[in-house]
């Protein structure tokens, strides 16, 4: 074989390692993490937090759903006037290659009637739609803990979410 054959033949082989390199090094957009905690009472609604790993593109969370649940509603608690105040959300940004992240003190999911029968097993199936390939949606098995207490833990059922102002007894906690 010639030289320069050989030298094209492993320029060529390079070439097309590196494009493999880089087609394994991009992560899709993917649920990493998350958790369903019960309301203190039965009448009480569920909060979820969960963790997004952005992919390549940057989009946007537009729903979560469970059908073992009545009712899933995106929220964020925001801080106005010295008052915490929960705003709902129509949508939130997933960044490409960073993450979003629903935690205490921030966004987060409001969830109503979980089906005792999720509750017993542990985990409520959900659906994450995104705003990417035709509302693309991921689902993901959100576990489900019992309702936390003590000093630090968010009472949301004093809450008024309809309205998005604080109950006033609520703020003083």
């Amino acid at each position: 074989m010639k030289p320069f054959a050989i030298l094209a033949l492993a320029a060529t082989a390079l070439t097309l390692t590196a494009c493999g390199d880089n087609l394994v090094a991009a992560k899709p957009l993917n649920v990493v993490s998350g958790h369903i905690v019960m309301g203190a009472t039965p009448d009480r609604p569920a909060v979820g937090y969960f963790r997004v790993q952005g992919g390549p593109q940057p989009v946007q969370l537009v729903a979560v759903t469970a059908d073992l649940a009545q009712r899933v509603e995106m929220h964020e608690s925001v801080k106005e006037n010295g008052v915490v105040t929960m705003k709902p959300l129509l949508r939130a940004d997933v960044p490409a290659k960073g993450e979003l992240v629903f935690k205490q003190g921030g966004k987060h999911l409001m969830i109503w009637g979980i089906n005792g029968a999720a509750v017993r097993a542990g985990k409520l199936p959900m659906a994450f739609v995104f705003t990417n390939n035709n509302n693309e949606r991921i689902l993901f098995d959100m576990v489900i803990k019992p309702a936390e207490g003590g000093e630090g833990a968010m009472d949301h059922g004093a809450m008024d979410h309809g309205t998005e102002k604080a109950a006033p007894d609520a703020a003083k906690k």
